[in-house]
């Protein structure tokens, strides 16, 4: 299948991208399937069953509720964020559901949202809605939350089709090898070669325009997380530092950022701070390429953006074609979900498209950027998935805060060599997919190892 920038680079809400954004899309999905099926006036009752993963940590990253978010005809692009509260506890109270935003069923919530100690064998994110007219089922699907927002049907792995993804790019690759051949034949930046594969699917106009309206929703995560202040949600009682941190930082003045190692550090620790904060209380977001990496690519393009003097548009869109073609081999060869291969797979990927990013932007040859990518995605590897609570909070915030500023160390170290390096990107990311196979599943989403269970309340 074909991977465009907009499959990784998708608009939703916190707080994950498998946990949350997943769930809603396929929940949506499943409401559209029975209105479009005729079957939408004959359902008296729908129930969800969440298996391995999404049970596990399901009400922590907010699964359930964006299940029947989605169940109502929500989108993760389209709702407002603010609207979700008083929907859900509607809900409750009433224990009524509006089956795409226009049917009402009943929902007891203990009896028809059920948390299943079981694993489904395609993936630890699987989910199972049905529908019925009293005791009669009317229509069943599973779906897999696979990372990133996306997701799988089980009738799409019983039955495999060509999709709308499915298109003739120029110029296909599957590894970091092809990439840098097809770039060295061509005479290509990583970020051209990209950009014309993004237009076998659209105009060069549209993709600008979708990359700059990411841009501009990131930018909006970043300045959100500035400004809220309190406590977040989900009983660990963690307190949001960016707005406070960002006070700090402003009270120096304007120091010279670029000249202080030291100080650049704080600002690209203060915009993932930001950004994850956003997350974790549920704001509006971008998956980078989830959400609780969300921070990462961020934090260096909006440093980059903003203490750089000739920073402009284009800049934006080089950098996140760039990222996308190192966040299309990870997803190929290995993985972007937690819950299969550990946080390796979203930290560590998407660190490695940062880099890929900011190397692009700073002239990098493709060699270099390649570089880049395997130093910021090597020095992740084996990093587990273990929230605290099964909430996107510890360590999950300050693991994006450290993993941005190791991109930039990452982009620094490639620059001054000539993309000549022992171990490949393509040998990184299949040791980061067999190193997720190796890895107990306590440690994957879980919340049943690492840190989630040395934590001890008092």
């Amino acid at each position: 299948m074909a991977i465009s920038v907009f499959d990784l680079f998708k608009i939703g809400i916190g707080p994950s991208s498998s946990h949350t954004v997943g769930p809603m899309r396929a929940a949506a999905t499943f409401a559209q399937a029975l209105r479009e099926r005729g079957l939408l006036a004959q359902v008296t009752r729908v129930e969800v069953r969440l298996y391995g993963s999404l049970s596990a940590t399901g009400v922590g990253h907010a699964t359930d509720r964006a299940c029947l978010l989605g169940l109502m005809g929500q989108w993760p692009d389209r709702i407002d964020p603010h609207s979700i509260e008083p929907r859900i506890d509607q809900l409750m109270q009433e224990q009524c559901l509006m089956l795409d935003g226009s049917h009402s069923v009943a929902f007891q919530y203990n009896r028809d949202m059920r948390l299943l100690d079981e694993s489904l064998p395609y993936h630890p994110n699987a989910m199972t809605l049905e529908a019925f007219d009293g005791e009669h089922s009317l229509f069943s699907q599973t779906y897999y939350s696979v990372g990133g927002g996306f997701i799988v049907e089980q009738s799409e792995i019983d039955a495999p089709s060509a999709s709308a993804n499915d298109v003739a790019l120029p110029f296909e690759f599957s590894s970091g090898a092809e990439l840098l051949a097809l770039c060295k034949q061509h005479g290509l930046s990583v970020s051209q070669l990209m950009m014309a594969n993004e237009c076998a699917w659209r105009p060069e106009a549209e993709v600008r325009e979708g990359l700059l309206k990411i841009w501009v929703v990131m930018g909006e995560c970043v300045e959100n997380g500035l400004q809220n202040e309190g406590i977040l949600p989900g009983g660990l009682k963690v307190k949001r530092r960016a707005a406070r941190l960002h006070r700090s930082l402003q009270e120096l003045g304007k120091p010279n950022v670029i000249g202080s190692t030291l100080s650049a550090m704080e600002w690209v620790n203060l915009f993932a701070l930001a950004v994850n904060e956003e997350n974790a209380a549920g704001g509006r977001m971008v998956t980078a390429p989830t959400n609780g990496a969300a921070g990462i690519i961020p934090a260096v393009l909006h440093y980059y953006m903003k203490f750089s003097p000739e920073a402009c548009d284009d800049d934006v869109v080089t950098f996140l074609l760039a990222a996308a073609a190192v966040g299309i081999l990870c997803k190929k060869n290995a993985s972007i979900s937690g819950a299969e291969v550990g946080c390796q797979g979203e930290v560590g990927s998407a660190c490695s498209m940062a880099a890929a990013g900011l190397a692009q932007v700073l002239g990098a040859t493709p060699p270099q950027l390649e570089n880049a990518a395997e130093i910021a995605l090597e020095h992740n590897l084996g990093l587990t998935c273990d929230p605290v609570g099964g909430l996107v909070q510890v360590p999950c915030i300050e693991r994006n805060a450290i993993a941005a500023v190791k991109a930039i160390n990452a982009v620094q170290m490639a620059l001054r060599g000539d993309g000549e390096h022992f171990i490949s990107l393509d040998r990184v990311i299949r040791t980061m997919r067999d190193t997720g196979a190796d890895m107990h599943a306590n440690y994957k989403e879980t919340s049943r190892g690492g840190l989630a269970v040395a934590f001890v309340e008092c």
